[in-house]
């Protein structure tokens, strides 16, 4: 039922996956969608000014958020999403939030992805249907 209502949105901005030295003080923080602690250091996402370009080796990512409720606890959203797009060959990174589940994918890739996941969500509803 979540594949089939999850109902792909590509939202506007572009994003930047990025390692921080430190953890953000609050005026460093406004500028971040978020942080994840990882034994190697910090990583930090954010989205980048419209005019800004990407440092060196940095990859420009678009996020397709899921509007469908994801609940915790459901299972098989992000495998099937997953699949969808490795079979197509577009890299994703998933982050699940309370509410949504957001897709970062590579800038490039970003109408192709939401056409695969629209396809994706189409497929689950004619299964489901009667």
């Amino acid at each position: 039922a979540m594949v089939a209502g999850m109902a792909p949105v590509l939202e506007a901005g572009r994003y930047l996956f990025s390692a921080l030295d430190h953890w953000p003080d609050a005026d460093e923080a406004r500028a971040l969608l978020g942080v994840f602690r990882e034994d190697e250091g910090l990583t930090a996402y954010r989205r980048l000014a419209p005019e800004e370009v990407a440092p060196r080796g940095g990859v420009v990512m678009v996020k397709i958020t899921l509007k469908v409720y994801s609940n915790l606890e459901g299972v098989g959203l992000t495998a099937a999403v997953s699949a969808a797009l490795a079979e197509g060959g577009i890299p994703c990174n998933v982050v699940a939030a309370l509410h949504h589940d957001h897709l970062f994918v590579p800038e490039p890739q970003g109408q192709r992805a939401l056409a695969c996941l629209q396809a994706l969500s189409r497929a689950a509803k004619e299964a489901s249907t009667p």
